[in-house]
């Protein structure tokens, strides 16, 4: 294929707040004593692995996203959960003990010892890859358009929202806004939304023309609003710098645990080269044969600038 892609993914999605979520275990937020002077983050990652067999639990970070890592009644439920809870019990650490924070202080608290790793389905992009170490990718979802029922601007992608002059809303801090720029979306027409839920409702009241997130999240969403007068489109590639975003995302660890990553990725490999046993395990959050990553796509291709 002659046109050179980029294959990143959206920044990752909702902003749900801690209050009224998991409660964070006693002695998940205690420092490792072991630190780099400034960060709280620990210099012993080398023995990670070592250390989460001997303890049988490793801490988790998520942001309240479904369908990529959420609460279910007393359950932490979603791709990411899944996937690792199957991944680290093969590397005999049998239990998860979750974190709900904020989605934009993920990075922060995993790098401040706060947990082990993201399991939040987290977008792989380059400027994240200069502060933390991705898993290989768990999946790949490309961008789509939520509006309202009927689609009355005749939207398809975010060229068409500049063309038709659409206001279109985005999640804080996801890559979406980034998107819609390079599509020619004036900012001033570019509306940051704290939750998914906020798009919902913002398309019903009138106050966007379309709604921009994976698939997979509007198509949930959608799901979870059902009856709502809204549509979800098809799913379309952006392009960004003469690039396509196929929109790939994965587990994330600190820049010393690269001996976990690694065995992580060892795991997750048998998982996606087997698109049978991949959809058995996350098929349930909506995820098909068609988000299983390709095995030429690799996530040093995804950390390069």
């Amino acid at each position: 294929m002659s046109e050179r892609s980029s294959l990143s993914r959206r920044g990752f999605l909702s902003r749900t707040a801690a209050v009224g979520g998991l409660a964070a275990v006693p002695g998940l937020l205690a420092a490792c004593s072991r630190t780099q002077a400034g960060t709280g983050a620990p210099t012993g990652d080398g023995d990670l692995l070592a250390r989460l067999r001997k303890q049988g639990y490793v801490r988790v970070g998520f942001a309240g996203e479904a369908p990529y890592g959420y609460r279910d009644g007393n359950d932490l439920a979603g791709e990411a959960p899944t996937l690792h809870r199957e991944i680290f019990t093969a590397l005999g650490v049998p239990e998860l003990r979750p974190t709900l924070t904020d989605f934009g202080a993920l990075i922060p608290g995993l790098t401040a010892d706060r947990f082990d790793v993201v399991s939040a389905g987290m977008a792989i992009t380059p400027d994240r890859c200069r502060k933390v170490i991705f898993s290989e990718p768990e999946f790949v979802s490309p961008t789509a358009l939520m509006v309202r029922e009927g689609n009355p601007k005749g939207l398809s992608d975010l060229v068409s929202c500049a063309r038709e002059k659409a206001t279109v809303g985005v999640l804080s801090a996801a890559v979406e806004a980034g998107y819609a720029d390079a599509a020619g979306v004036p900012l001033t027409s570019v509306k940051s939304l704290a939750k998914q839920q906020d798009g919902v409702d913002a398309l019903l009241a009138g106050r966007i023309d379309a709604f921009a997130l994976t698939g997979i999240s509007l198509r949930w969403l959608a799901r979870t609003n059902e009856g709502a007068a809204v549509e979800v489109l098809d799913p379309f590639l952006p392009v960004v710098g003469g690039r396509k975003q196929y929109s790939p995302g994965g587990a994330v660890f600190r820049p010393g645990a690269k001996g976990l990553r690694d065995a992580f990725n060892k795991e997750l490999g048998k998982i996606t080269a087997d698109p049978g046993r991949y959809t058995s395990l996350i098929g349930k959050y909506g995820f098909t044969k068609a988000e299983v990553p390709p095995a030429t796509l690799r996530t040093a291709q995804l950390c390069q600038a």
